[in-house]
């Protein structure tokens, strides 16, 4: 197959907390080899099973405040009573060199990397097929209270009326379907003429030769 030299993109999967974003993420990785997740930062306390710069970056609040005062990080929310955010430098460093960044962040923080990236994102918006679905999700988690769960439906309201903000929106009501979809964006934007352009002009100077 021939290869072109092009830049890297930064794909972000957004939904609304349950909607699956988590786990077409996952599953969209096992088949792309070449799709590298970026890693955020936390101030949130680490789940059983979870390692530091694996999982995520787990930081005190004053080691987040410093990266956000020192530019080291491309965006970053306030989330459920914790800070979150993307390193800067890992990311950069991918694009330029070809290779593509998985994003697990939402809309803000896809709102906040468009802004910092401008061109280098492709952003999907994962939707459920109704409301009910989603409650239903959220309660077959552990832990969640009817407090708990209400505002997070409250929250989830919320983040779905950003789904215009996106290029791509998906339905998730079909899993490996919505995982397919998200693979055929990834595929299409890959193929982009603006992010192929050096890499094209090369190849097409040497169609003649």
């Amino acid at each position: 197959m021939t290869h072109i030299q092009r830049r890297g993109l930064c794909l972000v999967i957004a939904a609304p907390s349950g909607g699956g974003k988590s786990s077409i993420t996952r599953a969209l990785m096992t088949g792309e080899p070449d799709l590298a997740l970026s890693v955020s930062v936390t101030t949130r306390r680490p789940r059983g099973g979870e390692r530091d710069g694996v999982d995520y970056h787990f930081r005190t609040q004053a080691e987040f405040d410093a990266l956000v005062a020192n530019g080291g990080l491309l965006e970053w929310a306030y989330v459920f009573g914790r800070s979150y955010g993307t390193p800067r430098a890992p990311v950069e460093q991918a694009l330029a060199e070809g290779r593509d960044v998985v994003f697990d962040i939402d809309w803000q923080g896809h709102r906040h990397l468009r802004a910092a990236l401008p061109g280098d994102v492709v952003g999907v918006f994962i939707l459920p097929p109704a409301l009910a679905d989603l409650e239903r999700r959220l309660r077959a988690r552990a832990g969640d209270d009817e407090a708990e769960i209400a505002r997070r439906m409250a929250k989830a309201r919320e983040e779905i009326a950003h789904w215009p903000e996106f290029d791509h929106a998906v339905v998730n009501d079909s899993f490996d379907a919505a995982v397919e979809s998200v693979r055929a964006v990834l595929h299409a934007a890959r193929l982009a003429t603006a992010r192929q352009t050096s890499g094209l002009r090369e190849f097409v100077s040497r169609l003649d030769t």
